[in-house]
């Protein structure tokens, strides 16, 4: 990809389950898209990387393509995650795509209405969750136009 900036494509997975992250890489390996996620593993460190503080502060702070966004998470969840995303202007519309494990209404109705691009509840059964992830990488981080 000749004058390319690789973080243009960059894609930010927010998992804190080993198992469910090392699926969803695999997943976008199969369409070539792997090498261009970065995972973290709770929110704390989503929002340090999302905003270039912390352990990122070297980072800067060019949004990826897609969040990648789990709603369970350690130290700071995945809605106030989402709500820290669009009431910054650097990431206001930067894509964002729950990946989680809840079906509640309460969650799917808080999140769209803190304005999350896609809900979309984890399969349980190992194929169609593989389907799914590869199915959402190829739409979101190569399909989808975004806004420069």
């Amino acid at each position: 990809m000749p004058d390319v900036d690789l973080r243009a494509l960059e894609v930010l997975l927010v998992e804190d389950s080993d198992e469910d992250a090392e699926l969803t890489l695999r997943a976008l390996k199969k369409r070539r898209l792997a090498n261009l996620v970065h995972r973290v593993h709770d929110g704390e460190e989503a929002l340090e990387f999302l905003f270039g503080s912390g352990r990122y502060a070297d980072r800067g702070t060019s949004p990826p393509r897609v969040v990648l966004l789990d709603l369970k998470l350690p130290k700071v969840g995945g809605i106030e995650v989402l709500k820290a995303i669009r009431s910054d202007e650097r990431t206001a519309r930067t894509p964002v795509v729950v990946l989680t494990s809840s079906a509640e209404d309460r969650d799917l109705n808080d999140c769209y209405r803190l304005g999350v691009n896609s809900y979309i509840v984890k399969p349980v059964e190992f194929d169609a969750f593989f389907q799914a992830v590869e199915q959402l990488g190829l739409y979101w981080a190569v399909l989808n136009r975004t806004v420069p």
